[in-house]
């Protein structure tokens, strides 16, 4: 969300389930069962293969867009899925440095090793990565030294209270600058008004995510 120096912005996809009536599930609704049921790794893939279908369809349109999937830790531990991905990439046609995959600080760090395979075999062909959720609990600079992303969000908890709460602010600030130190671009989430993103503009971050910015929208309604 937003656009940086280089003049490229970014969009996240977000996954909704359709009822029987028609209606909308949201996905803290979903998610859950689909991870306690070993399902995550086969939703990534529909995710994929979708979000790649329309993206060939509509290639001009997000030509200064870089896309943004996210990832389950059951995915990074699936030794079928890079293989997957790679031939939807190529099945597709779509530009690798297109698409920035997201994974999140506690799936990253559960699966460590399978982790920084997958972020270095997917950046080999020029995709970017995003670590999620960044300040939530688990969060270690050291383990972040060893994963080699581009971008580091910063979960939202943090960010939500910034503009009336100095040690969220001061959390916010320090994690922007270990991020820039380490040449990483920073994204805020749950930015929801102007007072949230005029803090974030003192700080320094790159980018901000959250209804005071945009709101989702079906696919088939987005302009850039």
């Amino acid at each position: 969300v937003g656009r940086s120096s280089e003049g490229l912005g970014h969009v996240e996809v977000l996954v909704r389930m359709i009822d029987e009536n028609g209606g909308t599930i949201a996905p803290g609704a979903f998610i859950p069962a689909a991870e306690r049921y070993n399902l995550m790794s086969e939703l990534d893939r529909w995710v994929i293969n979708h979000t790649f279908a329309w993206l060939s369809k509509n290639s001009r349109k997000m030509a200064q867009l870089i896309t943004t999937i996210n990832i389950s830790g059951q995915s990074l531990g699936d030794e079928g899925f890079l293989d997957y991905l790679i031939a939807m990439l190529s099945n597709y046609d779509i530009a690798p440095n297109s698409i920035c995959f997201e994974i999140t600080e506690t799936a990253a760090v559960a699966n460590l090793g399978s982790a920084v395979s997958f972020i270095k075999d997917l950046k080999s062909l020029g995709c970017k990565f995003a670590l999620d959720d960044f300040g939530s609990g688990m969060s270690s600079f050291t383990y972040l030294k060893n994963l080699p992303v581009d971008y580091l969000k910063i979960d939202g908890s943090l960010v939500k209270d910034i503009a009336t709460d100095v040690v969220n602010f001061s959390m916010v600030e320090a994690i922007n600058q270990v991020g820039r130190v380490m040449g990483l671009q920073t994204i805020a989430e749950f930015v929801e008004n102007q007072a949230i993103l005029d803090k974030l503009e003192q700080i320094g971050v790159d980018y901000a995510q959250g209804f005071g910015i945009a709101r989702p929208v079906p696919s088939k309604d987005f302009q850039p």
